[in-house]
Parts: C-alpha cells; structure tokens; sequence
C-alpha cells in the first residue's frame, strides 16, 4: 500500500476503492504505518469524509483486521446493544440481561468512560471480581451458560478500531459522522451479531447534542448497517439530563441491580426503567421475538416482575469471575464514605438538570477521566432526587454526594447546585424517546 498516495485521494477528495480501506485497516492493526500517516489520513478524512460505501468497506475491514467471535451452535438470534453514551447512562447492565432471559444470545464489546460519558467498563469494574478482559473463546463460553457475554477492548477484536480511534482522540477527529460509525459497527461485526440495538443520546449529555446531528448519525448508522448486512433497530434518546438518579460507577451498577429487581433510588430510576423497557421491546421485535416493540415491552416487564431478568444478570456477573453476589446485596457495591446531603433552597418546578455540569461534579470527586491514562474511582458520585418537571420544596432533598473527602464533596456540591435551575412556573417532562428508525 502507497500511504502517501492514499493521503493524497482523501486529501483532494477523489474514491478509495475497498482494496484500499482494507489496506488501511490491516496496516492500522499491525502497526505497520507510522502513526503520523494515519493521523493525516484521519484529518484529511475528517475535512473530507468518505462515502457510505466507503464507510461499509472500512467497517468490514476492520471487523477483518482481527478475529471475530465464534458464535455457531448459540441460541439464536444473536444481538449487540450499543449507546453512543451519556451522563448516568448505565442501559446495558438492565437490558442484557432482560433479553437473554427471553432467549436471546448478547455478546458485546464496551468501552470505559473519557470526558463527560462513563463507560460500561468502568461501571461494570466496581463489581468485586469481574472479568472484562475476555478473549473469544472465553466469549463463547460464557454466552453459551448464561446467554450474555461482555468484555472491553481486546486485541483479538477489531485491532484496527483500537488504533484508529487512539488517534483519533489525539488529532481532534473523532466526532467525525463515517468514522464514528465505521468504530461502532467493526465491533458489532467481529462479535457476530446478526442484529443490532442501538441508541444514540442527544442533548448536552452526549456527543450529539442536537436532534440534528443525532439524527444525522442515525441514518448513518442504518445505511452502513444495511450495507454491512446487520438488521438494525434505532432511537434517538432524550440526553437533555442525566439518566436515571445515580451517575458514577459504582451508584449506576446500584441502580442497574434496582432496576431489574424493581426498586429505586430517586425518582430517575421510574424514567430509566421506561426506557430500558422500551430499548428491550425493540430489540425483540426486531429479532421476531415479538409482534411489535409494544408486545416486546410487556414481554421485557414480565422478565422484571417474575425476577428472570435478575436471575440472569446474577448468572452473567458470577460467570465472568463476581465474587459477591451484588445483585442479592447491592451493599457489597462500595461506594465513598463521605456522604453529603443537598436540598432544594426554593420552591417551584426543575426546569433544568445540566448533565455536562452533574458530569463534571463526578469528575471533580475523581469518578471520571479527562484523559484515557487517568484513573477513576469507582466509588464516588451521586444520586439525584429530582427530574426536570418534578416539583421542588424549600428543605426537600436534592442529591446526596458519595466523596472521599469533605474538601471534595464541597466542591462537587457547588458544580450540582449551579447545574440545577428551579422555576416558579410548572416545567412539562422531556420526551424520552425522540425518534426510532
């Protein structure tokens, strides 16, 4: 492969040919092109981006750039979730094992946190024990027990988006609409899922923080998911606010585990469920378990109520190496010792609960990173006891922050209360679900 001549055909905009991107995608996963190519080819595409064609051939070849999943001999049909994240979004940790326990096999490669999102990862690391470094046999193994599987980034598994998307973070390139679908959909691939759930987040708690561009996004993702051959469910969600009540690592497992066993922690929790409900209704109609996504979503509640759901999760956690049973004992999820309690200084309506504000109050009291090396307590955070529209009372809780220190929780409280707006006038509730495709 002439690197340079590729530089050059994306620079002036002219075609690759799929000869091409799958050079590019194996040269990325070898190693064998100096980086400062292909961060070049990375600005020149981001300023010039490439086709859906083209996106569909770099998708495939970096599925191709390492080993996929051996799935043959599951139950199928064989589904992926992924979310483009957000603030408090802990979605995965409900909606897996909800579908497995309808029958499904989910196998999933998830990422950890950088910036204002948390990763799935990271959240999934507070459980005591567990596994998330899993090669593909180890993959197969335990879908085949339990029916889900989850693992971070390996080396075995799309290598090239690992590369790839290292640099891209360090060139400014990665809110590019191609190469964010290309990394998304290579790992759906060499999980070998059949069909996909995707959720894109908008709002100022996610990447896309305009309908517009989320949107954008979606049908991005759906026309290389069809070229691709993948059979894709889409919504577009509400990102306005944080998900749910909890938001750092540890406190979104907590309320994951309430969720399936139909508790709560705040008055998120009801709004989290709805969608995890509504995320799970699609995914099985889209599979042919269900005639619709709303017969889907009776199906996913009954899987809560008679208890599957947590049994399946209890199953999941045990089989990549839990050693507590967090799911029984939410308890034996550590969280900070410092507990600081706020309240509401006013009455009226929440007319506003800045995500990216709550986010960095999280990072303040070291739950998130600002860079991929920095480390991250799993233990702080918070829970919120309000949503936009719900009413506000002078001396009524607001949030209780988890800390390490007094020092730290003083500073997180400032962020929290500058992130919540109070108005005398009643506030409608944010639509949750904005489109589906």
């Amino acid at each position: 492969m002439q690197m340079q001549a590729l530089i050059e055909a994306r620079r002036d905009g002219r075609a690759h040919s799929e000869a091409d991107l799958r050079d590019l995608a194996l040269a990325a996963a070898r190693g064998t092109v100096p980086d400062y190519q292909l961060a070049a080819w990375l600005m020149a595409a981001y300023l010039n981006p490439i086709t859906p064609q083209e996106t569909a051939w770099l998708t495939m070849a970096m599925a191709d750039s390492g080993e996929r999943a051996d799935l043959g001999g599951l139950p199928k049909p064989w589904l992926d979730k992924h979310s483009t994240g957000g603030v408090g979004d802990k979605t995965t940790i409900v909606v897996l094992p909800i579908l497995a326990a309808c029958g499904l096999t989910v196998v999933k490669m998830s990422g950890r946190g950088l910036g204002i999102t948390g990763g799935t990862v990271d959240k999934l690391s507070s459980v005591p024990g567990m596994r998330l470094n899993l090669t593909p046999d180890e993959l197969r193994q335990i879908a085949g027990r339990t029916g889900i599987a989850l693992t971070g980034q390996t080396p075995d598994l799309a290598p090239a988006d690992k590369a790839l998307y290292a640099l891209r973070d360090a060139t400014a390139t990665v809110d590019s609409i191609p190469l964010i679908v290309s990394s998304i959909l290579s790992k759906k691939l060499a999980g070998s899922a059949d069909t996909v759930l995707l959720d894109v987040k908008c709002g100022a708690g996610s990447f896309m923080p305009t309908l517009r561009q989320a949107k954008a996004l979606g049908r991005a993702l759906a026309e290389t998911a069809r070229l691709c051959g993948l059979n894709t469910r889409i919504a577009i969600t509400d990102m306005s606010q944080p998900l749910g009540a909890a938001v750092g690592n540890a406190l979104e497992v907590r309320e994951a585990v309430a969720t399936l066993t139909g508790e709560t922690l705040g008055p998120g929790t009801d709004r989290f469920r709805t969608l995890c409900v509504r995320l799970a209704g699609m995914a099985l109609e889209a599979c042919g378990r269900a005639e619709s996504s709303r017969h889907g979503r009776r199906i996913a509640e009954k899987t809560i109520t008679d208890g599957s759901a947590a049994e399946k999760a209890r199953q999941w956690f045990f089989a990549q190496g839990a050693t507590a049973d967090v799911v029984s004992n939410p308890a034996m999820l550590e969280v900070a010792p410092v507990r600081r309690e706020m309240f509401f200084r006013e009455n009226g309506w929440v007319s506003g609960i800045a995500p990216d504000e709550v986010a960095r109050a999280v990072i303040v009291l070291g739950g998130g990173r600002k860079r991929k090396e920095d480390p991250v307590d799993l233990g702080v955070g918070l829970v919120l006891q309000a949503q936009v529209g719900s009413k506000a009372e002078a001396g009524a809780p607001l949030a209780t922050i988890y800390a390490r220190s007094e020092e730290a929780a003083t500073q997180a409280e400032a962020t929290v209360a500058g992130a919540v707006a109070v108005s005398r006038r009643e506030v409608s509730i944010p639509k949750l679900v904005l489109a589906v495709r």
